[in-house]
């Protein structure tokens, strides 16, 4: 079979043969959305493909990190949504016999290559909007599935708690751990693991490649997948977060991708606006929430926000973009942050964010009791934070530059939701859409001492018109903090980096200059 995406199907089959042949795998994966949605893919596939293996997370896959996975007794590594550009550092590891990479990723690759690389970008496919890290490892999935017919599976998926907390490489996850014990599949597993389709649309939709609306490219063969295999419903519908949990007025006011004057932003302005409408929005007192209503209900909620709209001036580019494609579970309960692709992201990078890749692993892998309950409380933390943070920007401001903006949270927002505060901030009071936005946060203080010493988070977020006009902003990360002694990269409308601490200054001269040079 040629697999979801043809164009990988020959290296997702090595790839899938060499893991075959391992006695046993060590699985490393980044930490947010498309990291553990990719983590859990690729654990269901090894699992049903009989090969017993253990996880680990890392935050950052830097030299200590692979250093202390080469000290493992692992002979096979399969790295998932991380992994192409440490292929440098992971090289020296490979050439001195340490271990054998199996690599599902689809950032940049480092100046070096390794046989068994599965990304897209190696053939000619765009990892930063038509191919997620999920999506890599669920192209992985099907080729081991096709692969390892008649293998009965003997193994757990490792669930990565075994001691309730997440791991780092030298404190590797006990196989059938706690939430691997209490995980049920929402679906029935499937042979050929199209069931894992959904799984890899929510990380692509975690992973901002829903550009316009809707996934392109390599992703769609992936959505049909899981809509053949009955694990998703597409549809157009409002492009608003929150269709599934916010209470109605919510759900307005925070749309802010697309302001509409006296609605967005204004919590007054969306409660006048839903007391206007001839329906019943509440029910025992209770505001319904949009998945709640009618499709007769849901039209005449969209058809006023649009006439609102069209009478404050909205250009008729933006209100194009209220409606966009909607990606559902069909088979969790509605009204839940699971049913939809985009809420089930978000509450999964709630968990990474805060140290517990373990949870959102647990969640993904089928934990609807104890993983979904402690994910549920790291996202309310977690929205009470980008809450403060966004507070925090809008108050203070951004300073501009020429062709980009910029602020320095200092100790006062966690380095890990900095550029998630960015990005939200982006179109508030002084804050510009029109340029990319740099976020300088200190270094947590967790970890060890190489850690803390590691210098100043920097992240950068832009939008998906400004990456039409040529912004990317993986080389603007990249080479304005190697030009200062740090390094960075990512994809083009979202990217990192660290820098030492003292060279903002110098970081932010050499950026603007990049960023015009690319916008020119």
């Amino acid at each position: 079979m040629t697999g979801p995406v043809p164009e990988l199907a020959d290296r997702a089959a090595a790839c899938a043969d060499r893991l075959l042949e391992a006695d046993r795998v060590l699985l490393a994966s980044h930490i947010d959305a498309d990291g553990l949605t990719s983590a859990a893919i690729a654990a269901q596939a090894l699992e049903r493909a009989a090969i017993p293996f253990e996880t680990v997370f890392e935050k950052q896959l830097d030299e200590d990190a692979i250093a202390d996975i080469a000290a493992t007794d692992y002979d096979v590594v399969l790295f998932t949504d991380f992994g192409s550009g440490q292929l440098d550092i992971i090289g020296e590891h490979e050439d001195a016999g340490a271990f054998m990479p199996v690599i599902a990723d689809h950032h940049q690759p480092a100046d070096r290559d390794t046989e068994f690389h599965l990304n897209p970008l190696l053939f000619g496919i765009d990892g930063a909007s038509e191919l997620s890290g999920a999506g890599a490892s669920y192209v992985l999935s099907r080729a081991l599935a096709d692969a390892s017919e008649g293998n009965e599976p003997s193994v757990a998926a490792d669930g990565g708690e075994a001691n309730g907390g997440s791991r780092s490489s030298s404190e590797l996850c006990s196989d059938g751990g706690d939430a691997a014990a209490a995980a049920k599949p929402a679906t029935a597993p499937r042979a050929d693991n199209r069931d894992l389709a959904a799984l890899a649309v929510v990380g692509a939709v975690g992973d901002m490649q829903a550009s316009g609306g809707e996934l392109h490219g390599a992703n769609e063969a992936i959505v049909e997948d899981g809509v053949e295999a009955g694990v998703l419903e597409t549809g157009k519908d409002l492009a608003l977060y929150g269709k599934q949990t916010r209470p109605l007025p919510k759900l307005l006011e925070y749309a802010t991708d697309v302001h509409i004057p006296g609605i967005s932003n204004d919590e007054n302005g969306a409660l006048r606006f839903l007391d206007g409408l001839d329906l019943e929005l509440k029910r025992d007192g209770e505001w319904r929430r949009w998945s709640g209503l009618t499709n007769d209900e849901k039209q005449t909620v969209a058809s006023a926000l649009v006439k609102r709209a069209v009478s404050t001036g909205v250009p008729a580019s933006k209100i194009d973009q209220l409606v966009s494609t909607a990606y559902v579970l069909p088979e969790e309960p509605v009204g839940t942050e699971l049913r939809d692709a985009s809420e089930f992201s978000t509450l999964l990078n709630a968990t990474a964010r805060y140290e517990r890749a373990d949870v959102g692993l647990g969640v993904c892998l089928g934990d609807r009791t104890g993983a979904l309950e402690r994910a549920r409380k790291l996202l309310r933390n977690h929205r009470r934070n980008l809450s403060e943070g966004i507070d925090l920007v809008t108050r203070e401001g951004v300073t501009h530059e020429e062709h980009l903006q910029w602020f320095h949270a200092g100790d006062e927002i966690r380095e890990t939701i900095v550029g998630i505060v960015a990005g939200m901030a982006m179109g508030n009071e002084g804050i510009s859409r029109s340029k990319p936005i740099l976020a300088f946060a200190e270094k947590s203080a967790e970890g060890n001492a190489a850690e803390e010493e590691a210098g100043v988070k920097v992240s950068s977020r832009g939008t998906h018109n400004l990456v039409r006009q040529g912004l990317d902003l993986s080389v603007v990360m990249g080479e304005a903090s190697r030009a200062v002694g740090g390094d960075g990269g990512g994809h083009d409308v979202a990217a990192g980096a660290t820098v030492p601490e003292g060279t903002e200054d110098a970081f932010i001269e050499r950026a603007d200059e990049i960023v015009g040079e690319q916008l020119s």
